[in-house]
C-alpha cells in the first residue's frame, strides 16, 4: 500500500484531505508541523509527502530544503501544497526542492494524478 505524509497544521484540510486519499486506497500518515513531518518521514519512510507551504515553525519550504538535504529522505517526492497560487510561490516550492505544486482548495482528481505521475518516476 502507497504510504503519504500529509504535513499540514489546519485540521479540517487534514481531516478532509486524509479521508480522501484514504478513500482512494492510499495509507496516510499525519503531522501537524515540520518538525513532526520531518521526524516521520526519516523514521517512517514514506512513498511521497503532501507539503503545506505555511505551517507554524518551520514553513514547509524549509521543511522540504531540509527533507531534499538529508541522505535518507533526499529522493522523496514532495508535492507542495499552498492557498497562494502565484507564479513566484510555484518557483519558491521548486527551488526549495519541491517536485511539484499544488493549490488549494485541492481539486482531487488533479492532485491524485500529480501523485500518481511521481510515484510512476523511477528512483533518482
Amino acid at each position: 500500500m502507497v504510504r503519504i505524509l500529509l504535513v499540514e497544521d489546519n485540521e479540517m484540510n487534514r481531516d478532509m484531505l486524509s479521508r480522501r486519499l484514504e478513500r482512494k486506497g492510499y495509507q496516510v500518515l499525519l503531522a501537524i508541523d515540520a518538525e513532526q513531518g520531518l521526524a516521520l518521514a526519516a523514521r517512517e519512510a514514506p512513498d511521497l509527502v503532501l507539503m503545506d507551504l505555511s505551517l507554524p515553525g518551520i514553513d514547509g519550504l524549509e521543511a522540504t530544503r531540509r527533507l531534499k538535504a538529508a541522505a535518507a529522505t533526499r529522493r522523496l517526492p514532495v508535492i507542495a501544497l499552498t492557498a497562494h497560487a502565484m507564479a513566484r510561490d510555484r518557483d519558491l516550492a521548486l527551488a526549495a526542492g519541491c517536485d511539484d505544486f499544488d493549490t488549494k482548495p485541492v481539486e482531487l482528481p488533479r492532485l491524485l494524478a500529480k501523485i500518481e505521475a511521481l510515484l510512476a518516476l523511477p528512483a533518482g
